[in-house]
């Protein structure tokens, strides 16, 4: 007998924020595929919500075309035989998209500039694959304590790393918005994977940098924390968290709960 994958329940909630006149966030939430993504668009105005789209709208294409691939496929890339099936598959996923927008780009210089970062989570049956280029995050809370799964692409976040700034001041910095990775249409983009085994309880959120940019890791912790209000409500709380200290930016949030097969 196969094995069962874990259920998941999921909620999803997107935001202009309070600054800005529209909204460059896309997501995607396919149960059928088990693809779950935030992106967020960058160059302004209509392009970086094209950016944005055809980055999801690329990447749960070709995760559902190969929902039931092997590695003896022919594959876009070369298959990287030390990665995982679904890491290769959502890897390869993330460069189609590059590519994508670089065909967009070539039909309309108006165009020029676009971008989007990419947050993924591909639910397998015994394990998951989280990917993603830029700075929108996935976390995972575990025992209410919440942990950070990627590391952003920015340049204040190599500051962080590298001891030379703190996280207060780089959410304060002008430079915080400047990612050094981005689905461009540029070469082929290195994209980070990593393999997890989600456990029952636990809960993920994917989102985009208008909510971690203003709303602390604690703040986030307490709220996705809160096992007493719908998932929806969890989403919305985040959100109006995000807006109560300015909402300079987009905003969407994504939570999933692991539940028991």
């Amino acid at each position: 007998m196969s094995p069962t994958p874990p259920s998941v329940r999921w909620a999803v909630r997107s935001d202009p924020g309070l600054r800005r006149s529209t909204n460059e966030d896309c997501y995607c939430t396919r149960d059928d595929i088990g693809l779950y993504m935030v992106a967020d668009g960058m160059g302004g105005h209509v392009a970086g919500e094209i950016a944005s789209r055809i980055a999801v709208e690329a990447i749960q294409a070709f995760i559902e075309e190969t929902a039931g691939a092997d590695k003896n496929r022919t594959w876009p890339f070369p298959f990287d035989p030390a990665l995982s099936l679904d890491a290769n598959r959502i890897k390869a996923a993330f460069r189609l998209a590059n590519r994508r927008i670089a065909n967009a780009i070539a039909d309309s210089h108006e165009l020029r500039g676009m971008a989007t970062t990419a947050s993924a989570l591909i639910a397998g049956t015994e394990s998951a694959c989280v990917a993603h280029v830029g700075d929108s995050r996935v976390y995972v809370l575990r025992n209410r304590e919440l942990a950070q799964i990627t590391n952003d692409h920015s340049w204040v976040e190599e500051q962080v790393r590298a001891g030379t700034m703190s996280p207060t001041a780089a959410r304060q910095h002008p430079w915080r918005n400047v990612v050094t990775r981005a689905l461009s249409g540029g070469e082929d983009p290195e994209v980070d994977v990593t393999q997890i085994r989600p456990l029952e309880s636990e809960r993920y959120l994917l989102c985009s940098d208008g909510l971690f940019s203003v709303v602390t890791d604690d703040q986030i912790a307490e709220i996705m924390a809160d096992r007493n209000v719908p998932l929806e409500q969890l989403c919305q709380r985040l959100i109006d968290a995000a807006n109560n200290l300015g909402g300079p930016d987009n905003i969407t949030t994504l939570v999933l709960e692991v539940n028991a097969p």
